[in-house]
C-alpha cells in the first residue's frame, strides 16, 4: 500500500510543478490622468519584493517571471501621489495606470495644515498662514490682515474693523469664506465682516481684481478664507485655544474636532465664544465698548480625487457696544468732542452692552460637488444661502428704548458652476457662470425713517480665464468677465427731499404713489459691467522673479450709495445717496519684483489705479432735525487716482536671528477737483526682530515696532452753523491726528504633554509702552484715544 501511494505521489508532482511555473508577465502603461500623456520614469515595484522597474519614454513597463496570483504594486512618480494597486496575475496580464500628475490638485486632498497655493500668477498677492491667524484668535479678520503690506483697516472703535486694501474698502473688497462670497451689508463704514477668524485655516489677499473667477468688481482686492485641508486617512484630531485678554478683562475660547477616513469621508465641527467688557485707553475707560461673539460651524462630505462633495453650515452672532461718547446729539456735541480731546462720558468699567449698540446674526449654508473628467479637467458646482439680520440700537427714551432704530434682513441665494480644463501641461483654461438673487427687507416698525429701503437684487455673471506657460521662465495669463446687476427697490421719499435733490425733473416716472408729504417710488436700475485682466510672470532665476498685471474692473453702485436717505444712528450722521450714480471703472497697473540672496531678500510692489466715476462719502454740511443738528455726509462721483508702493525686506543674520521690514504708502487724489481723497491710509513702517530656538521646545520671541506717519493730504474742513454759538464755525472733521509709534511683544513655547498632544503657550503684548494715539482711519478718533496696553495669554492644545 505504501509503495502504491509513493508511485501516485511521484506521478502527480511533475504536473504540479508545471502548473506553478512562474513564467507569467505583467505589462502596462503609466499615463497622466489629466492629459493622458505617457509618464516616463515612473517607478513600479511589487510590495514585499526587492524588484523595482521604471517606465520607458512611452510610459510602458513589463514585469516578467511572475507566478499566478494576487499582487500589490506601488507606483510613484515625481509630483504625483504614490498609488497602491491590487492586481490579479493570470497568464499574461495587461494593466493601465493613471497618475495624478498635478501637484496643486494633489494638495487639495493629500495634505492638511497651512499649505497655500497662489490664486493667481501675475497679481500682487500675500498670505497669512494658520499660525499667524491663531495669534489673532481673540481678535478680528481685519486685525490679522494688517500684518500684510498694503492692507490697513477702517475702524469704528476697536471691535468694528473693515479691511482696506490699497486705500479701498467696503463693496470694493470681496471676501470669500470657504468659497462663498460674503453678503452681509458690507457697504456700511461700521459694518464689520461677519466672520469667525477661528474657522479659517489660511487667508490669501489678492490686491486688485485680477482674479476674475471671484468677481469683476473687486476694485480694491479679494480676501480668500480657506479651511484647513483634511487628510484622506483614518484619523481623529483637533485643537482647543483659550485666550485671556487684559484690555476688556475677558477672553475667548475656540475648539474644533475633525474625524477623517481613508475612504474620503470626513466630518468637522468648530465653535468659539468671546466676551469682553469695556475697553481702555491709556488714561480712561472707553465706556460702552464691550463685545460678545458666538460662532460655530459644521461640515461633512466625501473627498476623492475623481469626485467629491461637501456641505457646510456656519453661524455667527456678534453684539457690539458703540462708544457712548461717540453718540452725539447734535453738531455742537461733535464740535466739543473734537476740541476737548477726551470723551465727554467716562463711566466705571462694566460688562454690560448698552445702547448704542449693534447686534448682527449671520447664517451661511453651502453645498458643493466636484467631478474630474479624465483627459479634460474638473467641474465644480455650488449652491449657497446666506441670511444676515442686522439691528442697530440708538439711545432712545421710553417704550422705544429697546426697539432697534435700524432692522434689516438680507437673504441671498447663489448658484455657481465652473470648469477648469487642464489636459495640457502648458495651457490651462477656466470658465464659469454665476446667478444670484438677493432680497433686503427693512422693517418699517422701528419708529424712524428707514435708511435703506426694501429691494430685490439680481446678479448674473460669466467669466473665462486662461494661462499659457511659454517656457520655463515666462507664463502669461488673461481673462474676461461680464456681470449684469439689476436692483428693484421700493422707497418712500419726503417730497421736500425729492425736490431738493432735483429728482422731480429727472425721475418723475419712478413715482407710483403721491401721499402729499411723501412719495412712494419704484427705482429699477440695470448695470452691465465688463472686466478684464492681462498679466505675466517672468522667473529670472530660482531666486528672483517679476510679475506685471493690468486689470479693468467695473463695480455697480451698492444700495447704500443709491438709496441712503436719513439719519444713520450708529454713525450719528445723516447719509444721502444719489439715484444718478453709475458704475465705477478702474484701470489698475501693478507690478511685483522679488529677489532672494543667501541671507536676505526683498520684494517691491508698486501700483497705479485710475478710477472713473469713483464713489465717495464725505461731509458736506449740517442738517437740523427734531433730534437736533447732525453732520450731513453725501455720496458723490468723481475721477480718482491712487498711487502707492509696498515693500518688504528680510534678513537672516544668523541661525536664530531674523529681521523683517515693511513699508506701505498710498496716495489718493480727486483728479477732477484736484483735492485729496478722504479716508486714505497714512504711510506706515513696520519693523520686527525675531529670535527662534527650535531646540528650546520651539521657543520664539519677537519685538515689533510700527510707526504710522501723519496723513497730511486730506480734504479741507467744512464750515457749519453752531446753534449754541449762533454763528458759522469751522468743523475740523477732516483734520488728521498726529503720527504715532507702537511697540508689540510676542513669545511662544511648546510642551509635549503626551503622545499626539502638545501645549503651545503664547504671550502677546500690544501697545507695550501704553502709548496715547489716534488713528486717522478710526471713526471714533473724534471722541477718544485708541486702545492702551493689552496683554493676551494663549493656551493652545493640539490633540
Amino acid at each position: 500500500m505504501k509503495a502504491l501511494l509513493l508511485i501516485i505521489l511521484l506521478a502527480i508532482t511533475p504536473l504540479g510543478s508545471v502548473a506553478q511555473e512562474c513564467r507569467n508577465t505583467l505589462t502596462g502603461k503609466v499615463t497622466d490622468y489629466h492629459s493622458k500623456a505617457p509618464l516616463e520614469n515612473a517607478r513600479i515595484s511589487i510590495v514585499g519584493k526587492s524588484l523595482e522597474i521604471a517606465s520607458d519614454l512611452t510610459g510602458s513597463f513589463i514585469i516578467s517571471d511572475l507566478c499566478p496570483g494576487p499582487y500589490q504594486l506601488e507606483v510613484s512618480h515625481p509630483e504625483c501621489k504614490t498609488l497602491l494597486i491590487n492586481v490579479e496575475v493570470d497568464g499574461n496580464t495587461q494593466l493601465n495606470i493613471k497618475l495624478e500628475h498635478h501637484l496643486e490638485e494633489l494638495e487639495e486632498v493629500k495634505v492638511f495644515g497651512d499649505v497655500i497655493n497662489d490664486k493667481t500668477n501675475s497679481a500682487q498677492e500675500e498670505k497669512l498662514k494658520l499660525k499667524t491667524l491663531e495669534l489673532y484668535s481673540s481678535g478680528s479678520l481685519g486685525d490679522a490682515l494688517k500684518e500684510l503690506g498694503g492692507v490697513s483697516s477702517l475702524n469704528t472703535g476697536a471691535n468694528i474693523v473693515k479691511p482696506t486694501i490699497h486705500g479701498l474698502n467696503g463693496s470694493r473688497v470681496l471676501i470669500l469664506n470657504d468659497g462663498v462670497r460674503m453678503q452681509d451689508m458690507e457697504w456700511g463704514d461700521e459694518h464689520a465682516p461677519n466672520i469667525d477668524i477661528n474657522s479659517a485655516g489660511s487667508v490669501s489677499v489678492i490686491k486688485g481684481a485680477s482674479a476674475l473667477q471671484y468677481g469683476g468688481d473687486a476694485i480694491g482686492g479679494v480676501i480668500l478664507l480657506d479651511r484647513a485641508r483634511i487628510p484622506i486617512k483614518d484619523t481623529l484630531y483637533g485643537k482647543t485655544m483659550i485666550n485671556g485678554v487684559s484690555n476688556g478683562r475677558g477672553g475667548n475660547v475656540n475648539t474644533e474636532l475633525v474625524r477623517a477616513f481613508k475612504n474620503g469621508w470626513f466630518i468637522k465641527g468648530q465653535g468659539s465664544f468671546k466676551r469682553l467688557g469695556d475697553l481702555e485707553a491709556p488714561d480712561y475707560i472707553l465706556s460702552n465698548s464691550g463685545i460678545q461673539e458666538t460662532g460655530g460651524s459644521i461640515e461633512f462630505g466625501k473627498q476623492e480625487f475623481t469626485w467629491g462633495w461637501d456641505a457646510r453650515y456656519s453661524y455667527f452672532n456678534s453684539e457690539i457696544a458703540i462708544l457712548r461718547a461717540s453718540h452725539i446729539g447734535n453738531v455742537d456735541d461733535l464740535i466739543r468732542s473734537i476740541n476737548n480731546g477726551q470723551p465727554e462720558i467716562v463711566r466705571p468699567f462694566t460688562y454690560d452692552l448698552q445702547n448704542p449698540r449693534q447686534e448682527v446674526t449671520h447664517h451661511l449654508g453651502k453645498l458643493r460637488f466636484y467631478k474630474r473628467f479624465e483627459g479634460l479637467g474638473k467641474l465644480n458646482f455650488q449652491y449657497d444661502y446666506q441670511n444676515n439680520r442686522r439691528f442697530e440700537f440708538d439711545v432712545r427714551r421710553g417704550e422705544r428704548g429697546d426697539r432697534a432704530s435700524i432692522d434689516l434682513k438680507l437673504a441671498t441665494h447663489t448658484l455657481s458652476t465652473d470648469f477648469k480644463w487642464d489636459a495640457k501641461e502648458k495651457v490651462q483654461l477656466q470658465a464659469g457662470l454665476l446667478g444670484r438673487y438677493q432680497e433686503n427687507f427693512a422693517n418699517p416698525d422701528t419708529g424712524v425713517r428707514r435708511l435703506i429701503p426694501d429691494y430685490e437684487k439680481f446678479d448674473f455673471g460669466g467669466f473665462f480665464t486662461g494661462e499659457y506657460q511659454i517656457d520655463d521662465k515666462l507664463l502669461l495669463e488673461g481673462g474676461l468677465r461680464y456681470d449684469f446687476t439689476r436692483i428693484d427697490a421700493k422707497k418712500f421719499y419726503q417730497t421736500s427731499r425729492w425736490e431738493e435733490r432735483g429728482y422731480d425733473t429727472e425721475f418723475q416716472d419712478l413715482i407710483i404713489e403721491d401721499l402729499g408729504t411723501q412719495l412712494l417710488v419704484n427705482p429699477v436700475f440695470n448695470f452691465h459691467n465688463v472686466s478684464g485682466t492681462l498679466g505675466g510672470n517672468y522667473s529670472v532665476d530660482n531666486d528672483s522673479g517679476l510679475k506685471v498685471n493690468y486689470t479693468l474692473a467695473q463695480r455697480a453702485p451698492n444700495p447704500s450709495e443709491l438709496f441712503s436717505d436719513g439719519l444713520h444712528h450708529s454713525a450719528a450722521r445723516i447719509e444721502l445717496g444719489d439715484l444718478r450714480v453709475d458704475s465705477e471703472k478702474s484701470h489698475k497697473i501693478a507690478a511685483s519684483y522679488h529677489k532672494d540672496f543667501a541671507k536676505w531678500g526683498f520684494k517691491l510692489e508698486p501700483f497705479a489705479n485710475w478710477v472713473d466715476d469713483f464713489l465717495l462719502l464725505e461731509p458736506s454740511g449740517v442738517e437740523f432735525t427734531i433730534r437736533g443738528a447732525f453732520p450731513v455726509w453725501e455720496y458723490r462721483q468723481t475721477n480718482a487716482r491712487l498711487l502707492g508702493v509696498d515693500t518688504f525686506i528680510y534678513a537672516d543674520w544668523e541661525k536664530h536671528w531674523r529681521t523683517e521690514h515693511r513699508f506701505s504708502l498710498v496716495k489718493g487724489r480727486d483728479t477732477q477737483n484736484d483735492i485729496p481723497l478722504i479716508n486714505m491710509p497714512a504711510a506706515r513702517l513696520r519693523n520686527k526682530i525675531t529670535f527662534a530656538k527650535p531646540e528650546w521646545k520651539n521657543f520664539e520671541v519677537s519685538l515689533q515696532s510700527q510707526y504710522v506717519f501723519r496723513q497730511n493730504e486730506v480734504p479741507a474742513n467744512i464750515s457749519v452753523f453752531s446753534p449754541e454759538q449762533q454763528q458759522n464755525v469751522l468743523l475740523e472733521i477732516n483734520t488728521p491726528p498726529k503720527a504715532y509709534h507702537l511697540m508689540d511683544l510676542r513669545a511662544k513655547i511648546e510642551f509635549p504633554l503626551r503622545k499626539h498632544m502638545n501645549l503651545t503657550t503664547s504671550l502677546v503684548v500690544n501697545n507695550l509702552l501704553d502709548t496715547k494715539y489716534r488713528d486717522y482711519l478710526n471713526r471714533q478718533r473724534f471722541f477718544a484715544d485708541d486702545l492702551g496696553r493689552n496683554i493676551m495669554i494663549q493656551l493652545k492644545f493640539n490633540y
